[in-house]
């Protein structure tokens, strides 16, 4: 096992839809898709408090497997404690290539408010 592999622990995908309210409108559902594992490492470097109060909120490095390739703006939340993240970078941007033993993808994250609720399943 490799330090990466036991810094990760388990997440689950969020997605959004939207359900007829009955009333003429709707109402905002995120329902748990797969469940994935990543290290989420807060990052409280000087400049990352800089930016902070400059209101950059994307704190938050995300290393998954090189297979899972997050969009802008993608949600999950961390089992271990339901923190819930959205994504503030391309999943395009950051990986090892398919040569490299080091198999790693890297995302930045915010903490993240659902606007609605998560349906049970």
């Amino acid at each position: 096992m490799s330090l990466l592999d036991a810094g990760m622990e388990a997440c689950v995908k969020l997605d959004k839809t939207t359900q007829n309210d009955g009333y003429g409108g709707y109402t905002t559902v995120w329902k748990e898709g797969f469940t994935f594992d990543a290290a989420i490492t807060f990052d409280t470097s000087m400049e990352a408090r800089t930016a902070e109060q400059a209101g950059v909120t994307s704190l938050y490095t995300v290393t998954t497997r090189r297979n899972l390739v997050f969009e802008y703006h993608d949600v999950f939340k961390r089992l271990r404690d339901g923190k819930i993240f959205r994504v503030t970078s391309d999943g395009d941007d950051k990986f090892t290539p398919q040569s490299a033993t080091l198999n790693m993808r890297q995302v930045t994250a915010e903490e993240y408010i659902l606007n609605g609720q998560i349906a049970s399943n």
